[in-house]
């Protein structure tokens, strides 16, 4: 994976950061979801590096081998706020103070919060298969608690740690080599069999609950919005429109300059449809 890429670890303050960038050209950083890590870009960066862009694929803090931090009381540690800030402070440590971010999954709760948190710095914003966390919690219905009950029992204390690490290859089960590639895969059956990051990873959701969604709420409560072009993107055969009709609707009063195009693909689009969403990304940050 990423051959040509350099692999290294930055100090970014509170954590380091395990980063794979390459390429010369506008940046673009690639933030991946969960239980990924970076390594889950490994068929796109490469394309967009032919494009003609330089790309940083970041472990985030707490995932797979990015430094943990110490666990506070309100989750902040793993706020999408510390989060980004980390990506921000990396982007700077590698020469770029402006960039685009593109995030998947709880990925995308990260770049959206660096898009409004750090405007000076993200020049464009692509969000994949979510919407604000406190969007979907707002909507919330019993279809949404039956198929994303991962996110109320993630939260809770102490009890998903042990079911998770009692089987972590039975819990992430839909996981597969053949699907995600083999190193891929590899780095992430190395991430949910370690304690420390399997309890960062579920950190990140009991964040999500409190403090982010705190964040949102104030930032809708002060107008706040995206001011850069934002580009969202969902998989075909995923169930954003299940879950939201038309999820542009959703994200329409957040973003000032917004578009969005379906990806043939199942959650997974950056594994599953490489060619599709490498094409829709350099089209529009192009």
């Amino acid at each position: 994976m990423f051959e040509g890429f350099t692999d290294e670890r930055i100090d970014v303050g509170e954590v380091e950061l395990r980063v794979r960038h390459g390429g010369s050209g506008f940046p673009v950083l690639l933030v991946h979801g969960h239980p990924r890590t970076g390594a889950t870009w490994h068929r796109v960066a490469p394309r967009l590096v032919a494009q003609g862009f330089t790309v940083v694929c970041p472990d985030m803090r707490g995932y797979g081998r990015s430094g943990k931090a110490a666990i506070r009381d309100d989750h902040g540690q793993q706020s999408k706020r510390a989060v980004a800030g980390d990506l921000v402070r990396l982007m700077r440590a590698l020469g770029h103070d402006r960039f685009a971010a593109v995030g998947h999954d709880r990925g995308c709760y990260v770049v959206l919060r660096m898009a409004l948190d750090h405007p000076d710095a993200v020049s464009r914003l692509v969000v994949m298969d979510g919407v604000p966390i406190s969007e979907a919690l707002a909507r919330c219905d019993a279809a949404f608690a039956r198929d994303w009950y991962h996110w109320f029992f993630f939260a809770q204390p102490d009890k998903p740690e042990r079911a998770i690490m009692a089987d972590p290859d039975a819990w992430y089960s839909a996981a597969r080599p053949e699907s995600m590639g083999a190193e891929n895969y590899s780095e992430l059956r190395a991430a949910i069999h370690d304690p420390a990051t399997v309890r960062a990873m579920l950190e990140d959701y009991r964040a999500g609950l409190g403090i982010d969604r705190e964040h949102e709420e104030a930032d809708r409560r002060a107008g706040r919005t995206v001011r850069c072009p934002t580009l969202f993107l969902w998989s075909s055969r995923d169930d954003m429109e299940d879950l939201y009709g038309d999820p542009l609707a959703v994200w329409a009063p957040w973003v000032d300059d917004l578009r969005g195009a379906r990806i043939d693909s199942g959650h997974h689009q950056a594994e599953e449809n490489p060619e599709a969403l490498a094409a829709a990304l350099a089209e529009f940050l192009g």
